[in-house]
């Protein structure tokens, strides 16, 4: 999956063998841009903080991101 398919700005690819990885290597590369004082990463990474208000809204995005990853390790 990529970055952005993940909620983020840029088209890195993460490659993992289960969605708990590839969620964590996605946060790892948010954080790493922040240090950046990347703009684009900055306001996607508002953008999930907006979402992260609402628990059942981000309970939602996440399921539909694990729906995602399986589907393109299984189709």
């Amino acid at each position: 999956m990529t970055c952005k398919q993940l909620g983020g700005a840029s088209d890195l690819e993460f490659h993992a063998n289960s969605f708990d990885e590839i969620a964590e290597d996605s946060k790892n590369h948010a954080m790493d841009m922040l240090e950046k004082n990347d703009p684009a990463h900055i306001n996607a990474m508002d953008k999930m903080r907006q979402l992260m208000k609402t628990p059942e809204a981000m309970a939602d995005w996440f399921e539909n991101k694990r729906m995602e990853f399986e589907n393109l390790t299984t189709g």
